[in-house]
């Protein structure tokens, strides 16, 4: 088969202008077009008026190799890339010995899983949250009532944080062996709709990633893999190898189980904060690692869908729209969006008391009538947070702390119009936009729980957006805070075979390892520490 890539259309396009366009394209006649399928589907909006659909489509052909042939240096006519995942070794049959263990139930430690348990090498799950719909409830509960349980919530539990989000599943990570399609292709066989496999910014949304996570448990189990929920990780137990390199031994419970285990995937998330402790305490090699400090922004829908799709907003083949903005600023700070949410939310993901904490989730209609990103300011340990690992955590629950109180102490987040923090006083009303934030908003003035770095970065760069997409600077348009779980502060260092470079047989895995961000690219980490991880119990 060949791949033929950048096939544009009109967005209203009949059904046969696809074979019509392709034998155009190739200059050959229709019955040289024996069949064809859409891999991958996206939009060019950069004209409104003439928003294009743009097509990568696989193709069988009576005679490829003249095509190909003739096509030689175009880079959108190649083969069809095998996508194909293949394993990298198999569990011998009646293999004894310890099993793996796999730390966090999240995107990554559930590849992790899956692909262990389809190895034939039974993984045991441990999870210190709760499975994911007796998760959902106490997330709601803070939501709803504004009670927290910091061991069950966005952060902790069946899922990860990437349940309570938008689901996206694209990233911009390398992937020579597609990988990412076979994290798709295991969503679909769960219950994800089938168009993630062609669309070019798949999602999935919060309450089809619930039943989903659900059937991916019954298939490791069903493969012999082994859950243990509400455990939490208290200690590891190591002891010196024969060469002197310190190996893991075992884990050690919060009400006082001990597993022994000498391969443990570390998948804990980026929220895992006394799990950093333990292991920091212990001599892990850790480093702190950048991340970013904001806010979510809000602005209806209806005016981001107007601003990128002019006259065709609303059409069904484009949905709710998207945008990424970003913008270098004269202190040196870069301000860009992150993990935008259309048609969603914005939610408390707090994981510990006496702080506040947002992040944006959708579902998967995105019907919701607000648009919301982070709208955060990059920082760096250097600059920022010098001198320990661990100082980034500091750094977070500071202005978390800030931000519960400035919110009234209540869970509620402290929110203020776009105009109000542009002209630097307190907020005192809203606007023409409502706040989606659970359990509430508290009008205040955001700058009293930012860096002034920050809030001089993010009053510079607003207006530069407005410009880019009308309406983004409205002063009716509504921020909340505080963001400042965009990433893991910390990295464990790991080396080629993915372990700890200090302690052998403990595999640091994923967006709390510092090695991953996102859904997808955390799957596709699990993905690879699991293969490391079944190579040395093969011996390889």
């Amino acid at each position: 088969m060949l791949r033929l890539s950048e096939l544009k259309l009109p967005l209203d396009h009949a059904p046969e202008a696809m074979p019509a366009a392709i034998c155009a394209r190739l200059d050959i006649a229709r019955e040289e077009l024996i069949d064809y399928t859409v891999a991958r589907r996206a939009n060019d909006a950069r004209r409104k008026s003439a928003i294009l659909l743009v097509y990568s489509v696989d193709l069988t052909l009576r005679d490829e190799a003249a095509v190909l042939a003739r096509c030689a240096g175009d880079r959108n006519v190649q083969p069809t890339p095998d996508t194909d995942y293949r394993f990298v070794t198999r569990a011998p049959e009646g293999r004894s010995g310890l099993r793996p263990v796999v730390i966090g139930a999240g995107p990554c430690g559930l590849f992790a899983g899956l692909i262990l348990a389809q190895m034939g090498f039974r993984p045991i799950i441990v999870e210190r949250g709760k499975v994911v719909r007796l998760r959902t409830k106490d997330t709601w509960g803070l939501w709803r009532r504004s009670v927290l349980d910091p061991e069950s919530n966005v952060q902790f539990g069946e899922g990860g944080a990437g349940t309570f989000s938008d689901g996206k599943l694209y990233s911009q990570i390398k992937d020579p062996r597609f990988l990412g399609r076979k994290v798709l292709t295991e969503f679909v066989k769960a219950g994800a709709p089938e168009e993630i496999l062609t669309e070019a910014h798949p999602h999935i949304g919060t309450f089809r990633l619930v039943t989903m996570v659900e059937s991916m448990r019954e298939t490791i189990e069903g493969l012999g893999g082994e859950y243990r929920f509400e455990h939490r990780v208290e200690d590891i137990a190591l002891e010196p190898d024969a060469d002197g390199r310190r190996h893991i031994r075992g884990l050690h419970f919060h009400n006082g189980d001990f597993l022994e285990a000498d391969r443990v995937v570390m998948a804990v998330g980026h929220s895992a904060r006394g799990t950093f402790e333990m292991l920091h305490g212990h001599g892990v090699p850790i480093e702190a690692k950048p991340f970013s400090i904001g806010v979510r922004i809000e602005h209806p829908q209806s005016w981001i869908d107007r601003a990128r799709f002019g006259a065709c907003a609303g059409h069904p083949d484009l949905g709710a729209a998207a945008y990424a903005l970003s913008h270098h600023c004269a202190n040196g700070r870069s301000v860009y969006s992150f993990c935008m949410c259309p048609g969603g939310r914005v939610v408390a993901a707090t994981s510990e008391p006496g702080r506040v904490v947002t992040n944006g989730m959708s579902q998967y209609s995105r019907q919701e009538f607000n648009a919301n990103s982070g709208l955060v300011v990059g920082i760096d340990p250097e600059r920022d947070y010098p001198g320990h690992p661990l100082a980034g955590i500091e750094f977070q629950r500071h202005w978390e702390s800030l931000a519960y109180v400035a919110g009234g102490s209540s869970y509620q987040a402290p929110g203020q119009r776009v105009g109000d923090f542009l002209a630097g006083r307190p907020s005192a009303a809203l606007g023409e936009v409502t706040p989606s934030y659970k359990p509430g908003v508290h009008l205040t003035d955001l700058a009293q729980c930012l860096p002034d770095f920050a809030v001089a970065a993010l009053r510079e760069a607003l207006p530069v957006f407005g410009r880019q997409i009308a309406g983004y600077d409205h002063p009716d348009a509504m921020m909340t805070g505080v963001e400042t779980r965009t990433s893991s502060p910390i990295r464990i260092t790991r080396g080629k075979d993915y372990q700890s470079l200090g302690v052998a047989g403990l595999f640091p895995a994923g967006e709390g390892a510092g090695y991953a961000g996102g859904i997808l690219s955390a799957a596709v980490d699990g993905i690879k520490v699991a293969e490391a991880v079944a190579l040395s119990l093969a011996g390889a």
